[in-house]
C-alpha cells in the first residue's frame, strides 16, 4: 500500500528518558489518523521527528516517499500547539508569506491567500495587523498558513487547543475537506470527542509507546460489550456472558438486567440465543463504548504497569 507517512521502529531519548519508544505506524493518503494519548505521552516529540525539527535515536522515517527534510517540507501543513504568527504583519501578508515558503509562486500564493481568508470569514481584516485580530481571528490565521499549500500530508498539534465552537467546526471542515482531497491528515489530541468524530483510523501512546493501532471499532471492540435487557430471567447463563446484575423490578414479573459480554462477542449473538432458548425479552439495548471508554481502560492500565 502506499504511504504518505511511515514510522519504523522510532525511538527518542532525552538523556535517561525515553520519550518515544519504538514506535511503528502507517498513515495511507486520504486518511484521517488521530494521534492520542495524555499529556507527555510522547505525541508531540513524535510529530517533530517528522517534521524534521529533531531526529530519531533509533528506527525510520518516511516522509512522502523520502527522508524528513526540505525535499518534503513544500508538501506538508503544520499546525503547532504553540501558535505563533508575526504580530506586525497583515493577516494576507502572514499567510502569503508561508504559502512563498513552500514554494509557492507570489501570485498564486496572493490568489490562494485571500480565498482561504475569505472562506474563514476574515475578508475585512486583509489588512489588519495580526496584533489587531482578535485570538479566534489570529487562530483562523494560523490555520491557513497551514493549508495555504494544499498539503499532501497535514499535521495537527493539538489544534483544537482553545478553540471556540465555531473555530473548532471550521477546523474539522478543513480536516475532512482535506482528506477527501487526497491529503493524509495526522492530528494529535487528547480530547477523545474530536477523534471520535473525524478518525477513520487511530494510535494509542503511553510513555512513547504505541498501545493501540486501528480503527474505531476495532477500539471499541476491546472493550466488553454492555447491555440492558428487560427479562423475566437472568441472562447469566448464556453463551458469551461475562456478569449480570439486576438493576431493579420492571413489574408483572419483568427485571431489569444490567449484561457484560465476553471481550470480543457480539451482541446479535446473545439475541439470537434469546429468540432460540425462547427466552423472553421486553428490552434489548446496547451501550456502545465511546472512545473516552477505551482510551481510559488502555491507557489507564499502562500508568498502572508503569
Amino acid at each position: 500500500m502506499n504511504h504518505s507517512l511511515r514510522l519504523d521502529g522510532v525511538v527518542k531519548r532525552f538523556g535517561d528518558r525515553t520519550a518515544v519508544d519504538g514506535l511503528s505506524f502507517a498513515v495511507p493518503p486520504g486518511e484521517v489518523f488521530g494521534f492520542l494519548g495524555g499529556n507527555g505521552a510522547g505525541k508531540t516529540t513524535s510529530l517533530r521527528m517528522v517534521l524534521d525539527i529533531i531526529r530519531p535515536d533509533a528506527g525510520s522515517i518516511e516522509v512522502l516517499g523520502h527522508a524528513p527534510g526540505r525535499e518534503v517540507g513544500r508538501r506538508l501543513g503544520f499546525l503547532p500547539e504553540e501558535r505563533g504568527l508575526y504580530r506586525s504583519m497583515t493577516a494576507l501578508d502572514t499567510v502569503v508569506y508561508f504559502g512563498r515558503l513552500k514554494g509557492m509562486s507570489a501570485v498564486d500564493a496572493r490568489v490562494r491567500a485571500r480565498a482561504l481568508l475569505d472562506r474563514f470569514g476574515l475578508s475585512a481584516n486583509l489588512k489588519t495587523n495580526v496584533d489587531k485580530l482578535s485570538k479566534g481571528m489570529a487562530q483562523k490565521v494560523q490555520l491557513a498558513t497551514a493549508v495555504v499549500n494544499a498539503p499532501d500530508l497535514l499535521i495537527l498539534d493539538e489544534p483544537f487547543s482553545g478553540l471556540d465552537p465555531v473555530n473548532q467546526g471550521l477546523l474539522e471542515d478543513e480536516i475532512t475537506g482535506a482528506a477527501r482531497g487526497g491529503a493524509a491528515v495526522v492530528f494529535s489530541t487528547h480530547v477523545m470527542q474530536h477523534a471520535e468524530r473525524l478518525c477513520d483510523r487511530l494510535l494509542l501512546l503511553a510513555h512513547g509507546a504505541k498501545l493501540f493501532d486501528g480503527t474505531q471499532d476495532e477500539a471499541r471492540a476491546m472493550l466488553p460489550a454492555r447491555l440492558e435487557l428487560v427479562a423475566r430471567t437472568d441472562p447469566a447463563g448464556l453463551d458469551g456472558v461475562e456478569s449480570t446484575a439486576a438493576q431493579g423490578d420492571a413489574g408483572d414479573g419483568w427485571t431489569r438486567w444490567r449484561v457484560e459480554l465476553s471481550p470480543g462477542r457480539d451482541p446479535g449473538d446473545l439475541l439470537q440465543q434469546c429468540t432460540a432458548r425462547g427466552v423472553p425479552l421486553r428490552r434489548f439495548e446496547q451501550h456502545r463504548p465511546g472512545l473516552h471508554d477505551v482510551f481510559i481502560s488502555i491507557v489507564g492500565s499502562a500508568e498502572v504497569r508503569s
